[in-house]
């Protein structure tokens, strides 16, 4: 598969400071549910040094600091480094590339990986370089949001999309957006790279709101595969995809004033062999 357009997209998408501050702002309420979770499987202790690969805004950074971690972030967006930088000042971070960060052998007692996953042309690569960059008997955790086979957002708006979108707004080939939720994909690729205890646990993230239509705003502002594919419909599609997740949410939530919408997310996590 070539990946070389996604790459561009991934790239283009996350430089927007509009795209990182709507994420940071809106759509991660649901993943600092997560970051707890994150920092238990990596092992972060007091003193331990701790990667953060695909930091970013920062969250889970944050977390690595307020567990006594010594904390080094890395990121391919300006605009999401400049967001952490401001957010967790005792951590440090560096602009680069998670398939190749230039990091020593064996620097690192635990890696996090705060959904990044889906954002990488070669994951399986990514997981070589935790690996790497890992001391014997470090750790690795990272998440990723379940797919649309269970019920909650990603289904809402994704099922909304393939019914009502214009089937010429396209994503270039890439990684599934939630292939490596999938403990059945997940774990092989970690015991390939070179680790085993592989654990799973599904986190019930969610954001609570009071218009049902959120995850259609959150989605089309604040992430680069779904706003790729929202931002560019015309207005009628638009609107219909976002009247689709509204009655969704609805059917599922009740009829509010206040909706408790799910965006689950599994954390996978391995030690270093």
């Amino acid at each position: 598969m070539d990946t070389r357009d996604f790459a561009a997209l991934e790239k283009r998408e996350w430089d927007r400071a509009d795209v990182a501050q709507a994420y940071a702002r809106d759509f991660a309420r649901a993943a600092d549910m997560v970051v707890p979770r994150l920092v238990a499987g990596a092992g972060a202790v007091a003193g331990a040094k701790m990667l953060d690969l695909c930091c970013g805004h920062g969250n889970v950074s944050a977390g690595l600091v307020a567990a006594g971690a010594e904390v080094t972030g890395l990121d391919f967006s300006p605009a999401m480094l400049e967001l952490a930088r401001a957010a967790v000042p005792d951590a440090v971070f560096h602009e680069g590339d998670a398939m190749a960060p230039d990091f020593a052998d064996g620097s690192f007692h635990g890696v996090t990986i705060g959904f990044g996953m889906p954002h990488v042309p070669d994951p399986p690569r990514v997981l070589h370089e935790a690996r790497r960059v890992l001391r014997r008997g470090g750790r690795v955790a990272f998440s990723v949001w379940c797919g649309p086979e269970v019920e909650g957002a990603f289904g809402y708006v994704f099922g909304a999309i393939a019914r009502h979108g214009d089937p010429s707004v396209q994503l270039p080939p890439g990684p599934g957006a939630n292939d490596y939720a999938d403990p059945a994909r997940a774990f092989p690729a970690l015991e390939e790279a070179g680790f085993s205890g592989c654990t799973c646990e599904v986190v019930a993230s969610s954001w609570v709101t009071r218009d049902p239509g959120t995850p259609f705003d959150y989605f089309r502002e604040g992430t680069a595969r779904g706003g790729a594919l929202l931002r560019p419909q015309p207005e009628a599609q638009r609107a219909a995809i976002r009247a689709d997740v509204v009655a969704q949410v609805l059917a599922h939530h009740g009829n509010g004033p206040e909706w408790i919408v799910p965006i689950p997310a599994a954390v996978i996590s391995a030690v270093a062999t």
